[in-house]
């Protein structure tokens, strides 16, 4: 049988019905409900591979994707093949058109600290347009918690997405820190070993830092800037969107 897009009453109705569940629940749905078009995007954070380690047992054959901006850690790339050898599941590298040397020369030097919206937009954002376009999921799983910003304070479990025109699944949403750590050591999950050097939260290296003691969990990306996310889990609303 065919999978079909979920309508804005199904979205609502499995949301109110997931929105306490545990996120293996949550992941079984969505599997059921739209694998084989269901898409997977992490950047390696400790969240990113708990789902991992959960899909790993429920749908295994899920698509896994990464966002290789070119500024990526040592670590986080290196974590990738890690998560191969433990699981059997190779994430797919998203690149963006052109390559670092590519795009700094085309804009005489590096965009990320003069302007750091457009280098999410150009090495993130617009990369993950096009793999949607050619991948064709119908739903993406995402490894926010509620408790990380105010944008994703503002998400559902399951929502639609109006950003990539997709249903967006949010397993952890209700998890805290806590539960997230509780999980890798329970289950000797992989994760980046920068965490255990003052980095709760990884991103592109020239946009994160350590954080030292008392700082929010996010103080070390984009330090110094307002900005607090590089524009994958801001809520759009689309005028005269359907669903």
């Amino acid at each position: 049988m065919s999978v079909t897009q979920a309508t804005a009453e199904e979205i609502a109705e499995a949301n109110a019905r997931l929105l306490t569940a545990t996120p293996q629940d949550v992941l079984r749905w969505a599997a059921e409900r739209f694998h084989p078009r269901l898409l997977m995007a992490t950047a390696f954070g400790a969240e990113g591979c708990c789902l991992i380690h959960m899909l790993a047992e429920i749908q295994p054959a899920t698509t896994v994707i990464n966002l290789e901006t070119g500024y990526q850690f040592p670590e986080t790339l290196e974590l990738r093949e890690r998560i191969k050898t433990r699981y059997g599941i190779e994430v797919e590298y998203i690149y963006p058109e052109l390559t670092v040397a590519e795009y700094e020369a085309e804009h005489g030097g590096p965009l990320h600290n003069m302007r750091s919206d457009q280098c999410c937009h150009d090495r993130k954002i617009l990369p993950l347009r096009l793999a949607v376009e050619r991948i064709a999921p119908l739903a993406w799983i995402a490894a926010i918690r509620k408790d990380q910003t105010a944008d994703r304070g503002k998400a559902d479990v399951v929502q639609w997405d109006a950003k990539f025109s997709l249903v967006k699944l949010n397993p952890l949403l209700n998890w805290t820190k806590k539960d997230v750590w509780g999980f890798i050591a329970k289950h000797d999950v992989p994760y980046n070993p920068l965490h255990d050097r003052d980095y709760p939260s990884i991103g592109c290296w020239p946009c994160t830092r350590p954080v030292a003691e008392g700082e929010d969990d996010r103080a070390g990306r984009w330090s110094g800037k307002v900005k607090k996310e590089c524009g994958l889990h801001v809520i759009e609303v689309k005028d005269g969107e359907g669903i």
